[in-house]
Protein backbone atom coordinates (compact mmCIF):
# COMPACT_ATOMS: atom_id res chain seq x y z
CA UNK A 1 0.00 0.00 0.00
CA UNK A 2 1.44 3.00 -0.95
CA UNK A 3 0.75 5.92 1.81
CA UNK A 4 2.88 8.38 0.30
CA UNK A 5 1.71 12.00 -0.06
CA UNK A 6 0.30 13.85 -3.12
CA UNK A 7 0.81 17.51 -3.70
CA UNK A 8 -1.80 18.29 -6.45
CA UNK A 9 -1.25 20.81 -8.64
CA UNK A 10 -5.04 21.89 -9.78
CA UNK A 11 -7.71 20.98 -8.86
CA UNK A 12 -10.58 23.36 -9.83
CA UNK A 13 -12.98 21.71 -7.59
CA UNK A 14 -10.94 22.32 -4.74
CA UNK A 15 -10.19 25.96 -6.02
CA UNK A 16 -14.32 26.90 -6.63
CA UNK A 17 -15.21 25.36 -3.33
CA UNK A 18 -15.15 28.54 -1.00
CA UNK A 19 -17.35 30.14 -3.62
CA UNK A 20 -19.99 27.12 -4.88
CA UNK A 21 -22.93 28.51 -2.70
CA UNK A 22 -23.07 32.28 -4.39
CA UNK A 23 -21.58 30.71 -7.85
CA UNK A 24 -24.56 28.90 -7.83
CA UNK A 25 -26.79 31.69 -6.52
CA UNK A 26 -25.64 33.66 -9.24
CA UNK A 27 -26.41 31.07 -11.76
CA UNK A 28 -30.00 30.45 -10.58
CA UNK A 29 -30.18 34.27 -11.02
CA UNK A 30 -29.12 33.90 -14.73
CA UNK A 31 -31.59 31.20 -15.10
CA UNK A 32 -34.19 32.80 -13.48
CA UNK A 33 -34.00 35.87 -15.47
CA UNK A 34 -34.40 34.69 -18.42
CA UNK A 35 -31.87 37.33 -20.10
CA UNK A 36 -29.28 34.52 -22.11
CA UNK A 37 -27.02 36.95 -24.09
CA UNK A 38 -25.53 40.49 -22.67
CA UNK A 39 -28.18 41.82 -19.23
CA UNK A 40 -27.16 42.82 -15.69
CA UNK A 41 -24.61 40.66 -14.85
CA UNK A 42 -22.16 41.31 -17.94
CA UNK A 43 -22.75 44.93 -17.01
CA UNK A 44 -22.14 44.88 -13.64
CA UNK A 45 -18.59 42.81 -14.68
CA UNK A 46 -17.63 45.59 -17.09
CA UNK A 47 -18.45 48.40 -13.68
CA UNK A 48 -15.97 45.25 -11.90
CA UNK A 49 -12.83 45.67 -14.14
CA UNK A 50 -12.95 49.09 -15.06
CA UNK A 51 -12.53 49.70 -11.42
CA UNK A 52 -10.07 46.68 -10.79
CA UNK A 53 -7.45 47.72 -13.53
CA UNK A 54 -8.42 51.83 -13.26
CA UNK A 55 -8.78 51.49 -16.77
CA UNK A 56 -12.01 53.59 -18.03
CA UNK A 57 -13.42 51.34 -20.19
CA UNK A 58 -13.94 47.06 -19.13
CA UNK A 59 -15.58 45.11 -22.18
CA UNK A 60 -16.35 41.44 -21.80
CA UNK A 61 -15.43 39.10 -24.22
CA UNK A 62 -15.74 35.34 -25.03
CA UNK A 63 -12.15 34.67 -24.32
CA UNK A 64 -8.30 35.75 -23.93
CA UNK A 65 -7.48 35.05 -27.43
CA UNK A 66 -10.70 37.15 -28.38
CA UNK A 67 -10.03 39.80 -25.98
CA UNK A 68 -6.50 40.53 -27.97
CA UNK A 69 -7.88 39.95 -31.82
CA UNK A 70 -10.39 42.25 -31.20
CA UNK A 71 -8.07 45.34 -29.71
CA UNK A 72 -6.02 44.28 -33.13
CA UNK A 73 -9.08 44.33 -35.28
CA UNK A 74 -10.28 46.95 -33.48
CA UNK A 75 -7.06 49.44 -34.17
CA UNK A 76 -7.33 48.41 -38.18
CA UNK A 77 -11.19 49.67 -37.82
CA UNK A 78 -9.73 53.16 -36.95
CA UNK A 79 -6.78 52.80 -39.25
CA UNK A 80 -3.89 52.98 -36.52
CA UNK A 81 -3.00 49.51 -37.95
CA UNK A 82 -3.13 48.26 -41.20
CA UNK A 83 -2.51 44.51 -42.52
CA UNK A 84 1.40 44.17 -42.98
CA UNK A 85 2.17 45.97 -40.39
CA UNK A 86 4.73 44.26 -37.82
CA UNK A 87 3.69 43.67 -34.28
CA UNK A 88 6.70 42.76 -31.30
CA UNK A 89 6.12 40.21 -28.96
CA UNK A 90 8.30 38.46 -26.73
CA UNK A 91 9.63 34.80 -27.88
CA UNK A 92 8.56 32.60 -25.22
CA UNK A 93 4.94 33.53 -24.65
CA UNK A 94 2.08 31.07 -25.18
CA UNK A 95 1.12 30.76 -28.73
CA UNK A 96 -2.42 33.04 -28.24
CA UNK A 97 -0.44 35.90 -28.07
CA UNK A 98 1.15 35.09 -31.44
CA UNK A 99 -2.09 33.61 -32.69
CA UNK A 100 -3.34 36.99 -32.60
CA UNK A 101 -1.29 39.03 -34.29
CA UNK A 102 -1.28 36.54 -37.47
CA UNK A 103 -4.88 36.00 -37.28
CA UNK A 104 -5.57 39.91 -37.79
CA UNK A 105 -3.16 39.99 -41.26
CA UNK A 106 -0.16 41.89 -39.14
CA UNK A 107 3.07 39.94 -38.65
CA UNK A 108 4.77 39.28 -35.47
CA UNK A 109 8.44 40.08 -34.79
CA UNK A 110 9.50 37.58 -32.01
CA UNK A 111 12.11 39.67 -29.12
CA UNK A 112 14.11 37.05 -26.92
CA UNK A 113 13.42 37.25 -22.98
CA UNK A 114 15.12 38.38 -19.78
CA UNK A 115 16.33 34.97 -17.97
CA UNK A 116 15.49 35.85 -14.27
CA UNK A 117 12.17 37.81 -15.30
CA UNK A 118 11.24 35.70 -18.18
CA UNK A 119 9.34 38.62 -20.22
CA UNK A 120 10.45 40.45 -22.94
CA UNK A 121 13.60 41.98 -22.38
CA UNK A 122 12.96 45.45 -23.31
CA UNK A 123 16.66 46.86 -23.88
CA UNK A 124 16.20 43.93 -26.67
CA UNK A 125 13.26 45.70 -28.34
CA UNK A 126 15.00 49.09 -30.11
CA UNK A 127 17.01 46.93 -32.23
CA UNK A 128 13.51 44.86 -33.31
CA UNK A 129 11.79 48.09 -34.27
CA UNK A 130 11.78 48.60 -38.35
CA UNK A 131 9.46 51.08 -40.06
CA UNK A 132 6.89 48.47 -40.42
CA UNK A 133 6.42 48.26 -36.57
CA UNK A 134 3.16 49.74 -35.05
CA UNK A 135 2.64 47.94 -31.67
CA UNK A 136 4.32 46.10 -29.15
CA UNK A 137 2.74 43.51 -27.40
CA UNK A 138 4.21 42.96 -23.78
CA UNK A 139 3.01 39.33 -22.17
CA UNK A 140 2.70 39.64 -18.69
CA UNK A 141 4.16 36.05 -18.39
CA UNK A 142 3.04 34.04 -14.92
CA UNK A 143 1.66 37.21 -13.26
CA UNK A 144 4.50 39.16 -13.65
CA UNK A 145 4.26 42.88 -14.92
CA UNK A 146 6.11 42.85 -18.41
CA UNK A 147 6.16 46.51 -19.36
CA UNK A 148 9.23 48.91 -17.70
CA UNK A 149 9.62 52.49 -18.18
CA UNK A 150 12.16 51.97 -21.07
CA UNK A 151 9.76 50.14 -23.12
CA UNK A 152 7.17 52.57 -22.75
CA UNK A 153 9.53 55.22 -23.55
CA UNK A 154 10.55 53.44 -26.47
CA UNK A 155 6.82 53.40 -27.63
CA UNK A 156 5.99 56.83 -27.23
CA UNK A 157 9.41 57.70 -29.33
CA UNK A 158 8.48 55.74 -32.08
CA UNK A 159 4.81 55.95 -31.91
CA UNK A 160 3.66 52.54 -31.21
CA UNK A 161 0.83 50.92 -29.47
CA UNK A 162 1.50 49.19 -26.71
CA UNK A 163 -1.42 46.31 -26.02
CA UNK A 164 -0.72 44.23 -22.88
CA UNK A 165 -1.55 40.46 -22.96
CA UNK A 166 -2.45 40.55 -19.24
CA UNK A 167 -4.61 37.47 -19.42
CA UNK A 168 -2.35 35.83 -16.35
CA UNK A 169 -1.77 38.94 -14.54
CA UNK A 170 -5.27 40.10 -13.45
CA UNK A 171 -4.26 42.36 -9.91
CA UNK A 172 -0.73 42.51 -10.90
CA UNK A 173 0.59 46.13 -10.81
CA UNK A 174 4.42 47.83 -11.57
CA UNK A 175 6.78 49.40 -9.62
CA UNK A 176 4.54 52.77 -9.97
CA UNK A 177 1.44 51.18 -8.88
CA UNK A 178 -0.50 50.93 -12.28
CA UNK A 179 -2.34 47.97 -12.43
CA UNK A 180 -2.07 45.72 -15.56
CA UNK A 181 -4.89 46.72 -17.82
CA UNK A 182 -4.14 49.98 -17.39
CA UNK A 183 -0.73 50.77 -18.37
CA UNK A 184 -0.72 50.52 -22.28
CA UNK A 185 -3.23 51.55 -24.89
CA UNK A 186 -5.70 48.19 -24.05
CA UNK A 187 -5.06 44.81 -22.62
CA UNK A 188 -6.40 41.70 -22.90
CA UNK A 189 -7.67 39.61 -19.65
CA UNK A 190 -8.75 35.70 -19.67
CA UNK A 191 -10.55 34.12 -16.82
CA UNK A 192 -9.76 30.22 -18.25
CA UNK A 193 -10.33 28.11 -15.24
CA UNK A 194 -7.25 27.71 -14.05
CA UNK A 195 -6.45 31.61 -14.12
CA UNK A 196 -6.23 33.11 -10.94
CA UNK A 197 -9.92 34.25 -11.01
CA UNK A 198 -11.27 31.74 -13.38
CA UNK A 199 -14.67 31.16 -14.96
CA UNK A 200 -16.34 27.87 -15.25
CA UNK A 201 -15.37 27.99 -18.86
CA UNK A 202 -14.16 30.08 -21.19
CA UNK A 203 -14.22 33.99 -20.89
CA UNK A 204 -12.23 36.91 -21.19
CA UNK A 205 -12.35 41.17 -21.18
CA UNK A 206 -10.75 44.12 -22.63
CA UNK A 207 -10.06 47.06 -20.85
CA UNK A 208 -8.61 50.60 -22.30
CA UNK A 209 -8.89 53.90 -21.80
CA UNK A 210 -9.29 55.14 -25.31
CA UNK A 211 -13.58 55.65 -26.06
CA UNK A 212 -13.06 55.07 -29.75
CA UNK A 213 -11.67 51.69 -29.21
CA UNK A 214 -14.21 50.66 -26.69
CA UNK A 215 -16.87 52.02 -29.00
CA UNK A 216 -15.54 49.69 -32.22
CA UNK A 217 -14.41 46.27 -30.15
CA UNK A 218 -18.40 46.66 -28.16
CA UNK A 219 -19.57 46.45 -31.68
CA UNK A 220 -16.98 43.96 -33.28
CA UNK A 221 -17.90 41.56 -30.76
CA UNK A 222 -21.32 41.41 -31.73
CA UNK A 223 -21.69 41.09 -35.17
CA UNK A 224 -20.10 43.95 -35.86
CA UNK A 225 -23.52 45.98 -34.96
CA UNK A 226 -23.69 49.32 -33.30
CA UNK A 227 -27.94 49.38 -33.21
CA UNK A 228 -29.70 45.83 -34.31
CA UNK A 229 -29.65 44.53 -37.25
CA UNK A 230 -27.26 47.30 -38.34
CA UNK A 231 -23.57 46.18 -39.23
CA UNK A 232 -21.03 48.72 -39.15
CA UNK A 233 -18.12 46.01 -39.11
CA UNK A 234 -17.28 42.66 -40.73
CA UNK A 235 -17.75 41.53 -37.20
CA UNK A 236 -17.52 38.19 -35.08
CA UNK A 237 -19.78 36.40 -32.39
CA UNK A 238 -17.41 37.44 -29.41
CA UNK A 239 -19.59 37.86 -26.50
CA UNK A 240 -18.90 37.05 -22.68
CA UNK A 241 -21.83 34.27 -21.80
CA UNK A 242 -24.02 35.97 -18.65
CA UNK A 243 -23.51 33.34 -17.16
CA UNK A 244 -19.49 33.04 -16.52
CA UNK A 245 -20.36 36.91 -16.03
CA UNK A 246 -22.15 35.85 -13.22
CA UNK A 247 -19.53 33.46 -11.31
CA UNK A 248 -16.05 35.96 -12.32
CA UNK A 249 -18.97 38.57 -10.43
CA UNK A 250 -18.43 36.46 -7.28
CA UNK A 251 -14.76 35.88 -7.67
CA UNK A 252 -13.59 39.04 -8.85
CA UNK A 253 -13.70 40.23 -5.16
CA UNK A 254 -11.60 38.14 -3.77
CA UNK A 255 -8.63 38.53 -6.22
CA UNK A 256 -6.45 40.46 -3.61
CA UNK A 257 -6.79 37.56 -1.62
CA UNK A 258 -6.47 34.80 -4.10
CA UNK A 259 -3.26 36.99 -5.34
CA UNK A 260 -1.70 37.41 -1.74
CA UNK A 261 -2.03 33.68 -0.86
CA UNK A 262 0.22 32.86 -3.92
CA UNK A 263 2.36 35.49 -2.97
CA UNK A 264 2.71 34.02 0.81
CA UNK A 265 3.65 30.55 -1.33
CA UNK A 266 5.82 32.40 -3.51
CA UNK A 267 7.46 33.70 -0.71
CA UNK A 268 7.94 30.30 1.17
CA UNK A 269 9.36 28.76 -2.18
CA UNK A 270 11.76 31.89 -2.14
CA UNK A 271 13.14 31.33 0.94
CA UNK A 272 13.26 27.61 1.66
CA UNK A 273 14.45 26.30 -1.75
CA UNK A 274 18.13 26.15 -1.63
CA UNK A 275 19.56 23.77 -4.10
CA UNK A 276 22.46 24.73 -6.72
CA UNK A 277 20.66 23.00 -8.93
CA UNK A 278 17.29 24.56 -9.74
CA UNK A 279 17.27 28.21 -10.54
CA UNK A 280 14.37 30.11 -8.92
CA UNK A 281 12.26 33.12 -10.33
CA UNK A 282 13.04 36.76 -9.30
CA UNK A 283 11.64 37.36 -6.32
CA UNK A 284 12.14 40.78 -4.58
CA UNK A 285 10.19 41.85 -0.82
CA UNK A 286 7.83 44.33 -2.80
CA UNK A 287 7.05 42.32 -6.10
CA UNK A 288 3.92 43.08 -7.70
CA UNK A 289 3.65 39.82 -9.34
CA UNK A 290 0.52 37.57 -9.00
CA UNK A 291 2.34 34.36 -8.91
CA UNK A 292 -0.13 32.68 -11.61
CA UNK A 293 2.78 30.42 -11.81
CA UNK A 294 5.87 29.70 -9.98
CA UNK A 295 8.86 28.36 -12.38
CA UNK A 296 12.13 27.29 -11.79
CA UNK A 297 14.40 26.14 -14.22
CA UNK A 298 16.70 23.29 -14.28
CA UNK A 299 19.04 21.97 -17.18
CA UNK A 300 17.79 18.58 -16.69
CA UNK A 301 14.06 19.51 -16.91
CA UNK A 302 12.75 16.17 -17.10
CA UNK A 303 14.99 14.46 -15.29
CA UNK A 304 14.01 16.57 -12.21
CA UNK A 305 10.14 16.10 -13.05
CA UNK A 306 10.55 12.40 -12.71
CA UNK A 307 11.78 12.94 -9.54
CA UNK A 308 8.86 15.51 -8.40
CA UNK A 309 6.39 13.06 -9.93
CA UNK A 310 7.88 9.96 -7.64
CA UNK A 311 8.09 12.05 -4.69
CA UNK A 312 4.52 12.93 -5.06
CA UNK A 313 4.72 16.29 -6.19
CA UNK A 314 2.75 17.27 -9.80
CA UNK A 315 3.95 19.51 -11.90
CA UNK A 316 3.23 21.15 -15.69
CA UNK A 317 5.41 23.33 -18.01
CA UNK A 318 4.83 26.25 -19.25
CA UNK A 319 5.78 26.04 -21.84
CA UNK A 320 7.81 23.20 -23.71
CA UNK A 321 7.63 24.68 -27.71
CA UNK A 322 7.93 28.59 -28.03
CA UNK A 323 6.05 29.80 -30.75
CA UNK A 324 8.48 29.87 -33.52
CA UNK A 325 8.83 26.11 -33.42
CA UNK A 326 5.64 25.29 -33.36
CA UNK A 327 4.62 23.17 -36.81
CA UNK A 328 2.00 26.21 -37.73
CA UNK A 329 4.69 29.09 -37.60
CA UNK A 330 7.18 27.60 -40.92
CA UNK A 331 8.18 31.06 -41.98
CA UNK A 332 9.37 31.60 -38.31
CA UNK A 333 11.39 28.60 -37.53
CA UNK A 334 14.29 30.28 -38.85
CA UNK A 335 14.71 32.77 -36.10
CA UNK A 336 17.55 32.75 -33.79
CA UNK A 337 16.04 32.90 -30.76
CA UNK A 338 18.40 30.48 -28.33
CA UNK A 339 17.31 31.73 -25.08
CA UNK A 340 13.72 31.38 -25.85
CA UNK A 341 14.38 27.55 -26.65
CA UNK A 342 16.77 27.46 -23.63
CA UNK A 343 13.66 28.56 -21.34
CA UNK A 344 11.69 25.64 -23.20
CA UNK A 345 13.76 22.80 -22.06
CA UNK A 346 14.44 24.22 -19.05
CA UNK A 347 11.23 25.58 -16.97
CA UNK A 348 8.82 23.94 -14.86
CA UNK A 349 5.77 25.09 -12.60
CA UNK A 350 5.40 24.07 -9.07
CA UNK A 351 2.22 23.97 -7.27
CA UNK A 352 1.00 27.36 -6.29
CA UNK A 353 -2.77 27.29 -5.85
CA UNK A 354 -5.72 26.96 -2.91
CA UNK A 355 -4.57 23.19 -3.60
CA UNK A 356 -1.22 23.90 -1.67
CA UNK A 357 -1.34 24.74 1.80
CA UNK A 358 1.46 26.58 3.21
CA UNK A 359 2.97 23.32 5.12
CA UNK A 360 2.63 21.72 1.71
CA UNK A 361 4.91 24.67 0.37
CA UNK A 362 7.37 23.96 2.94
CA UNK A 363 7.44 20.05 2.72
CA UNK A 364 7.89 20.24 -1.29
CA UNK A 365 10.85 22.73 -0.35
CA UNK A 366 12.60 20.05 1.23
CA UNK A 367 11.85 17.49 -1.42
CA UNK A 368 13.45 19.90 -4.33
CA UNK A 369 16.62 20.34 -1.82
CA UNK A 370 17.15 16.94 -1.82
CA UNK A 371 17.35 16.66 -5.60
CA UNK A 372 20.59 15.43 -7.41
CA UNK A 373 20.97 14.73 -10.95
CA UNK A 374 22.82 11.52 -10.51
Amino acid sequence: MNNKKTYTFLNLATVNEPFNAPIKEALCRVADSGRFIGGPENEEFEQRMAALTGASCAIGVSNGLDALRLILRGYIELGRLHPGDEVIVPANTYIASVLAVSDCGLVPVPVEPRRDTMNIDTRRIEAAITTRTRAIMPVHLYGRIATDDRLLELAARHRLLVIEDAAQAIGARDEHGRAAGAIGHAAGFSFYPTKNIGALGDAGAITTSDPELAQVVSALRNYGCDYTYHNIYRGLNCRLDPMQAAVINVKLPHTAQVNAYRRRLAAIYNSEINNPLIEKPLFEPDDYCVWHQYVVKTTRRDHFRDYLAENGVETLVHYPVPPHLQPCYPGLAGLSLPLAEQLGRQVLSLPITACTSEQDAYEISAIINRYTND
